[in-house]
């Protein structure tokens, strides 16, 4: 299998600096080196280049996704679907929607339809459970559901607290929430305990610094819970609202476009638990999944560029490129 390499004058990796006229060489569906397009051209020298204009960027990571399109970069999402088959073969994780309004309502034909549709899944497609259910017994037969077939777990923080989600042992690592409304301290406090990601999915969110200076892990998503969302221009969209909503609050913004934009694609990755080992998502480096975006953004501050939503020139899943949406 040949190494292809992509280079373009800007690289961002993420989870390292941004690489001026970088270059990312892969072989098949993982990333053998990140660099400048000097050293990497010079470690392959029989390998194939594409070149393009602006920008290379780790691929995006929607955290909470709604409608069948996937947006402008990105290469991961985390779906909620009533039907397993409507985002069979999407990368990332497909959440089966668990809406039971009783307890009797699961026992009678909820709790066999989830188990059946685990079961039947074709896999490689991960699975999860989106626990959307209004009563506290479901949810706490939910989260057994979850560990019983090591499945990771949503809930929109719209529908439940998150005191009523520790309570029926849903909170936790395997399991990350989607927030379109501000959290108080405590919430705050216990989701960080917890070590639970937090998926910010509305632009006017005038707690997303205090989240990110409070050391909880943010992601970021385009839908939650039916309310008021941020999915206008995509997961860079979203970005770009808190950025803009924090400056017009006069708050501290210092740093703040490079850490949207960590959420953005690994705060992602950790939300669906694929940001370690061979294959992780989220960031471009040796052994990560060749997952990336091409943005038509230029200047000095990448970042900033970046969050001003340029348009996307084109993406690469696992090494295949797509072409621009």
């Amino acid at each position: 299998m040949p190494v292809v390499v992509h280079s373009a004058p800007l690289v961002l990796p993420v989870c390292a600096d941004p690489i001026r006229d970088g270059a990312v060489a892969f072989k098949g569906d993982r990333v053998v080196e990140v660099g400048t397009r000097a050293s990497v051209t010079t470690s392959f020298p029989a390998a194939e280049e594409s070149r393009w204009t602006g920008m290379i960027v780790a691929g995006l990571v929607d955290a909470r996704s709604t409608g069948p399109a996937a947006g402008p970069g990105v290469t991961a999402r985390a779906g909620v679907v009533s039907d397993l088959a409507e985002l069979a073969g999407v990368p990332g994780i497909s959440y089966v929607e668990v809406t039971s309004a009783s307890e009797e309502e699961w026992e009678a034909r909820g709790r066999n339809a989830v188990i059946t549709a685990i079961r039947e899944v074709d896999r490689p497609c991960a699975v999860g459970i989106a626990a959307h259910t209004p009563d506290p017994q479901v949810l706490e037969d939910v989260a057994v559901l979850a560990r019983t077939f090591g499945l990771r777990l949503l809930v929109d923080l719209d529908r439940h607290s998150p005191a009523a989600l520790d309570e029926a042992g849903v909170l936790g690592p395997l399991c990350h929430v989607a927030v379109s409304r501000p959290l108080d301290p405590g919430e705050r406090k216990l989701l960080r305990l917890r070590k639970t990601v937090v998926a910010v999915c509305a632009s006017p969110a005038p707690d997303v610094l205090a989240l990110l200076d409070e050391g909880s892990t943010v992601a970021l998503g385009t839908g939650a819970g039916g309310g008021p969302t941020g999915s206008t221009g995509g997961v860079l969209g979203v970005a770009g609202g808190i950025r803009q909503h924090a400056r017009e609050l006069g708050l501290r913004t210092r740093g703040l476009d490079g850490r949207l934009v960590t959420a953005a694609t690994m705060g992602g990755a950790r939300a669906l638990g694929m940001h370690r080992g061979k294959g992780r998502i989220g960031s471009l480096a040796p052994g990560t999944r060749a997952d990336f975006a091409v943005f038509d953004a230029r200047g000095r501050y990448p970042y900033a560029a970046l969050l001003a939503q340029p348009p996307c020139l084109g993406t690469v899943i696992g090494g295949a490129v797509l072409p621009a949406a």
